[in-house]
């Protein structure tokens, strides 16, 4: 089917009146064929591929779920709606797991109703069809994952290590990298804490890579992305017919993470309904899908990370205590940028590399003005930010040389004044001129640090005298 292409509706239906009705209704959004019988559409479907099925109950020959569960054995991929009377209920109840029935429509049906009821199957398929095939690139992925050679391990671990893990000799990290590579060999859960954008889920895949675990699978699910309704699914699979639209079975990140490792980002998000439930999988080491009657044992080392004061949530009534406990075997914190400056060098130049790439600018360079600016500024987004900027920066420059006018005005100021800090960059007490003074500084930096040092140029920008701007700098102890 081409991308502008209608989805395919079949409307199976021996009253030409009723045909004639579902088509007008749907023929706006859809594409629809019509049929007057099973026999007839077992033809059509051998010919068209269709979208959704709407069939009668009450068919001559057979019933409409008899034909429908034909239906799912030669064209699984269509979605099945029956459409009866009152009178049938009963024996379409019966029927609809086995027929894998994805709707029952009452009549007399509205116009509006059947068609909403259309387009919630069109969305459901290919919602089912990409769940499908992200678990056909999974699993193939995890089966090679498993396969790998000793020289593809030892490219993984220099890929995804603690080496990895860039930055500047002596850093601050280094003890936090040395700690975590020391627990990573044995078995327990590990807590990885730390504000946004710090790296946690880079040093949770060095702890794995660094683990007897490294040839198994590494997979990752962010909590907090996650409606908790569907979170459950997601992590511990469901089953057939465990709700509207689980056409199949379900494998979970648990279950596909078997003999590997899940990393559970921004866990301090769940809603405790579902914190007791994770509790259970930790303790039991087995999983219960989502209309499953049998747990499942599944081998899995947890990495768990959050943004969030989890013992404080604790005290607070919002986190679990015994949950707390479990994940927190060794808990490992992933200092801020701002407290590791000297690393804002090494992983700015690194990450011009790779944006640059990513963005086909080869060769761009930092010239140490420009990351100058790059060290004055405290980063409260992190590393996140710091990418964000430096994307930024690639694309509004076009020399290979990225310069501070790139930059966005907040990291200009320096020192974290950006406009929006102001408040905070005031000083708590002191007269009118001595805040007036600290704007002046901010607003004189920023320019400076723009127009690379030119003070012909700043002093034109600022309507200032060179001999005025000279003297603003030195009672201000601005200096290059």
């Amino acid at each position: 089917m081409s991308p502008d292409a209608l989805p395919t509706v079949l409307v199976v239906d021996d009253e030409v009146r009723s045909q004639d009705a579902m088509r007008r209704t749907l023929d706006e959004d859809f594409t629809v064929f019509t049929a007057s019988s099973a026999d007839e559409a077992r033809g059509l479907l051998q010919r068209q591929p269709v979208s959704v099925i709407l069939c009668d109950q009450r068919m001559p020959g057979m019933t409409g779920v008899s034909f429908l569960k034909e239906v799912r054995e030669q064209w699984p991929d269509a979605v099945r709606i029956v459409i009866s009377g009152y009178t049938d209920s009963e024996d379409i109840i019966a029927g609809i797991n086995e027929a894998g029935i994805y709707q029952y429509i009452l009549k007399p049906w509205a116009p509006d109703h059947l068609l909403d009821s259309v387009r919630n199957a069109v969305e459901a398929q290919a919602l089912q069809r990409q769940t499908s095939r992200l678990d056909l690139e999974l699993r193939t992925s995890t089966g090679v994952l498993r396969q790998r050679t000793a020289r593809q391990i030892d490219r993984a671990r220099a890929s995804f290590g603690f080496d990895h893990i860039v930055r500047a000799p002596g850093s601050p990290i280094d003890a936090v990298c040395a700690m975590a590579h020391r627990v990573a060999r044995y078995d327990l859960s590990v807590l990885v804490l730390g504000e946004s954008g710090t790296g946690k889920e880079l040093m949770a895949r060095a702890i794995h890579y660094a683990s007897p675990r490294l040839s198994g699978p590494f997979v990752v699910e962010n909590c907090a992305a996650i409606p908790d309704t569907l979170l459950e699914s997601e992590l511990f699979g469901h089953k057939r017919g465990a709700f509207t639209g689980a056409y199949e079975d379900h494998p979970g990140l648990f279950q596909r993470a078997h003999r590997g490792t899940v990393f559970l980002d921004e866990i301090g998000e769940t809603s405790q309904a579902f914190q007791v439930k994770l509790l259970r999988v930790l303790q039991e080491g087995e999983v219960r899908p989502v209309g499953g009657v049998r747990p499942e044992p599944v081998d899995v080392r947890v990495i768990a990370a959050t943004h969030r004061q989890l013992e404080q949530r604790v005290r607070d009534g919002l986190f679990r205590e015994d949950l707390y406990y479990r994940i927190a075997g060794i808990t490992i914190t992933v200092p801020p940028l701002r407290e590791r400056v000297a690393d804002i060098a090494p992983i700015a130049r690194q990450l011009v590399q790779d944006v640059a790439s990513e963005l086909g600018h080869p060769g761009a360079t930092l010239p140490d003005d420009t990351l100058a600016c790059l060290v004055s500024y405290p980063w409260p987004g992190n590393i996140r930010e710091l990418r964000n900027e430096i994307a930024r920066a690639l694309a509004l420059q076009d020399g290979p040389e990225l310069q501070a006018a790139s930059f966005s005005s907040r990291v200009l100021q320096g020192h974290g004044q950006g406009s929006g800090d102001l408040q905070a960059a005031l000083p708590a007490h002191g007269t009118l001129a001595q805040r007036l003074d600290v704007i002046e500084a901010m607003v004189l930096r920023e320019t400076l640090q723009r127009q690379r040092w030119n003070k012909t140029r700043v002093a034109q920008e600022l309507g200032l005298s060179r001999v005025g701007l000279r003297g603003k700098m030195q009672r201000l102890g601005l200096e290059k």
